[in-house]
């Protein structure tokens, strides 16, 4: 079973982590939503500043549009997130390396939830080492 389909079966806990498929994007939409989760994606080749990656999170999963944009609108609005999701978010490495500490919050803020269906974030590009688990 691989990585995705494990968390999506819930024998493997979501969380936040790098995942090498070669799968294209519609065919990883396709899986999850035929598993009944939602999806959300994100380019985040070009993204290299906070603001413009947590609008982007916020327009891949449908945030209102009061969304701030911070981190605490992520938090709040992420508390709001009634089924069980997906975030792939892919060129995750133009963010890491231009600012490596808004990076690693941001991970904490989407690894972090308080409760809730369970939501997983895939980190699927190249990039600096994270210390964060692989699906793979």
């Amino acid at each position: 079973m691989s990585g995705l389909a494990a968390v999506i079966a819930g024998k493997h806990g979501p969380g936040v982590h790098h995942w090498h498929s070669g799968l294209e994007v519609a065919d990883v939409r396709h899986s999850v939503e035929h598993a009944g989760w939602t999806f959300g994606y994100v380019d985040g080749v070009a993204l290299e500043k906070k603001r413009e990656v947590l609008r982007a999170i916020g327009d891949a999963l449908s945030f209102p549009d009061h969304y701030g944009a911070n981190f605490d609108a992520l938090r709040d609005c992420l508390r709001d997130v009634a089924e069980p999701t997906v975030l792939l978010w892919e060129g995750w490495g133009s963010l890491a390396r231009a600012e490596p500490e808004v990076f690693e919050k941001v991970c904490r803020v989407l690894g972090n939830r308080d409760g809730g269906p369970p939501f997983e974030v895939l980190l699927r590009g190249p990039g600096p080492e994270t210390g964060l688990e692989s699906l793979d």
